[in-house]
This record gives structure tokens, C-alpha cells and sequence, in this order.
């Protein structure tokens, strides 16, 4: 049952985070977040579109049209874009591997929620830019694009290579182009990588059809519990990624017998918290080795001291995922109570703070973060929208 109060402060929040150009990040100008941004812009799109509600859906289309307008001449999307006079950002010192995924599923999602083909239509030559690039930087062919350090939204954290996140993206959006298109070209390119995540980011007796050598003898100290975060030809991180066993489960990547591990494993990480699950955990403490990787990654301020920020941080938006991705899967008890957690999360001083700190559930980022609300409005609407779950099967 929806939380009335609650989804409307949420509502809100997006009404009041919506300019002429699209949705920006947060409402106020801190660390270049007033600005419309491809990952942001589209998650808070999404949640707009499932609400109905007229006014954000035309900002939903502002977001995507300011987005592809800005599409850069190589296929690669804009990290974000100002809403005041246009100029667009492509990155720090690395670009957004993520970004080209989730404009098409932007695009897609608001071609199929609205019935509307006029953006499809404009921006098919762009869409096919998007896929291209993406496939560029597989580099050797073999279906996994590979992700430089800060190129997708935990942009200051430790993780680069095949990480699984971006690849379950990439699966989603040409999921989408072949719903709207039934080009199999599309299926076939997301059956593909779909097969190399099954066999290289869940840990088995017999590791078959290896992505590369190394990954059989790194797997041996890996968790069994959840999909694997990542690797690339150095290790395999062994941190749980909240996002990706998220999107696995609203994608189907797993068999029955791996999602029921997976589900214990999420009921367990609740059960012993009774609030948010970290977007990524265990934390990185001061002495652990990754901390030396960690520490000098930030563009204005040092966040991810243990416990905050990307670091054992807890995301409202993430969460959100979550809770939907429960509900998709059956698990109806732990989806309400987990966008409970979510409402009271955003609800502390009407702050709708971006993230929250790991131990005592404080805000730790900045206030009036869009996506936050964007989080409890997928989480409600995934248990009462009909055309939800069907967004993410080809």
C-alpha cells in the first residue's frame, strides 16, 4: 500500500527539480550537481514516467532531448549538461561508461510508457551511436565493455574493468531497443553477454567457459552468495554491489537456484540491519589496502571514509532498485519494508540526502538529492504499475 504522504513529498521534490531542460541532480548548487545528468536525469525520468503525472513526464522528455542533443560526435553521452546555457561535461579524468546505456533505456522507457514514437523516431541515428561505442570499448570482442576507475556512478570508489553493472545495462537497453524494434540483432547481442555474466561472475565448482585464465584461480577466494562486482586482469573484487544483484534479479540473469542464494543472502544483510543495505560492502576501514586506491579519488572533497558515501554508504535511489527488484521476485514482506526504510531515510528533515551514513543512518551527501525521491518512487510504483516488471524481459 502506497505511503501517501510520502510519495508525494517525493513527487515534490521532482516537480521542484525540474527545469526547461530536463531534471537536475539536486535543487541547490553544490559540487555541480544542479544540472541535468544522463544517469540521474534518467533513473528520475523512469520514476517519472510510472508516476502519470503530465507535468514530469514533459520533463522527462525535456531530460532526453537536452541528453541526446548533446550526444557527443563519437557516440559517448554527456556525464551532464547545464540547464542554464547548454554547455556540456563528457567526464573528469575519465568518461561515463554507463551513460550510453541508460540514455537508451530513457529513450526506450519513455517511447514505451507514453506511446509517444516522436523521440524514438528523432534520435534512431543516436541510439545507434550509443550501441557502437559500446561496442568499441569491449576492445577484444568478447561481449564486456570495460569500465575505467570513476567511469559509472560510484565515481570516486576502487572499481575498474568488466564490472558487472554496466554490463547489466548495456543487456537492459538492447532489451528495450528489440521490445520496440524486434530487430533480433539486438536479442542476440544481449543473449551474448548475458551468457559471459553467467559464466564468469558467479562463483562454481567448475569455472567453464572462463572469460580469461586468470579468472579461474582468482574466483577460489570469492564469495558464492551474490554476483561478483567485477574483475579485471589484476583481481576480482570480492565487495557485494547492492546495484547489480539488483538489476540481475530484474533482468533474470540468474537460475532459480542462484536467486533463492541471493535472496538469503539480501534477507540475512536485513535481518542483521533492520535498515538501508549498503550500496557496497564490506566497508574499506583506514588500514585495508584498498584504502590507498581509494583515498586520492575525489574531485573536492575526500568522501568515502569508512562507512560514508560510496564506501558502506547507504542510497536511497539503490535502494529503491532494490525493493522493486524484491517485489519482481516474490519477496513482497522485505520490498514494503525496505521502501519503508526509504521514506524514513528521505523523511529525516525533509532532506532527501543522497546517501546516509552506513552505521548510524545520518545524511552524509548532499540535501534534496532528485534521485533519492526518484528511489521511493520506483519502489511504490514497481508493487502497483502493470507494465513495471514487462519493462525488463526482450
Amino acid at each position: 500500500m502506497v505511503n501517501k504522504e510520502s510519495y508525494q513529498q517525493a513527487l515534490n521534490l521532482l516537480s521542484e527539480a525540474s527545469t526547461p531542460s530536463g531534471f537536475v541532480a539536486a535543487v541547490q548548487e553544490q559540487d555541480n550537481y544542479k544540472r541535468v545528468w544522463t544517469r540521474d536525469g534518467v533513473i528520475t525520468s523512469i520514476a517519472a514516467l510510472l508516476t502519470g503525472e503530465e507535468e514530469l513526464i514533459k520533463t522527462a522528455r525535456a531530460t532526453i532531448d537536452t541528453l541526446f542533443n548533446k550526444q557527443h560526435a563519437n557516440g559517448f553521452m554527456p556525464s551532464n549538461v547545464s540547464p542554464k546555457d547548454g554547455t556540456a561535461s563528457y567526464g573528469g579524468t575519465s568518461g561515463r561508461a554507463d551513460n550510453p546505456s541508460w540514455a537508451v533505456i530513457g529513450l526506450s522507457t519513455y517511447t514505451i510508457l507514453t506511446e509517444d514514437y516522436s523521440l524514438w523516431e528523432k534520435y534512431q541515428q543516436q541510439l545507434e551511436k550509443c550501441f557502437a561505442v559500446m561496442e568499441t570499448w569491449e576492445f577484444n570482442g568478447k561481449h564486456l565493455i570495460y569500465v575505467p576507475q570513476s567511469g559509472d556512478w560510484a565515481d570516486e570508489y576502487i572499481q575498474h574493468g568488466y564490472i558487472l553493472f554496466d554490463q547489466l545495462l548495456r543487456v537492459w537497453a538492447l532489451r528495450l531497443a528489440f521490445k520496440l524494434t524486434k530487430n533480433t540483432a539486438y536479442l542476440t547481442k544481449a543473449q551474448n553477454i548475458t551468457d559471459t555474466i553467467t559464466n564468469n561472475y558467479w562463483k562454481t565448482e567448475e569455472q567453464k567457459n572462463a572469460y580469461a585464465p586468470n579468472l579461474v584461480h582468482q574466483l577460489k577466494d570469492t564469495s558464492s552468495d551474490f554476483w561478483l562486482m567485477g574483475f579485471n586482469p589484476a583481481r576480482i573484487y570480492h565487495y557485494f554491489d547492492l546495484q547489480a544483484n539488483a538489476f540481475s534479479l530484474l533482468l533474470g540473469i540468474g537460475n532459480p537456484q542462484q536467486n533463492e542464494v541471493l535472496l538469503n543472502y539480501l534477507k540475512n544483510i536485513y535481518a542483521k540491519r533492520q535498515s538501508l543495505i549498503p550500496s557496497f560492502t564490506p566497508t574499506i576501514e583506514a588500514n585495508d589496502a584498498d584504502m590507498n586506491e581509494l583515498k586520492n579519488n575525489y574531485a573536492y572533497s575526500f568522501r568515502n571514509l569508512p562507512n560514508y558515501f560510496h564506501n558502506g554508504g547507504l542510497w536511497p535511489v539503490w535502494n529503491g532498485w532494490m525493493a522493486a527488484a524484491l517485489h519482481a521476485t516474490g519477496n513482497a514482506t522485505m520490498a514494503a519494508q525496505l521502501t519503508a526504510n526509504i521514506h524514513a531515510a528521505n523523511n529525516h528533515k525533509n532532506s532527501f540526502n543522497e546517501c546516509l551514513h552506513g552505521l548510524n543512518n545520518m545524511p552524509c551527501g548532499v540535501e534534496k538529492c532528485t534521485w533519492s525521491a526518484a528511489g521511493a518512487i520506483i519502489a511504490e510504483q514497481a508493487m502497483i504499475h502493470p507494465e513495471f516488471k514487462n519493462l525488463f524481459n526482450a
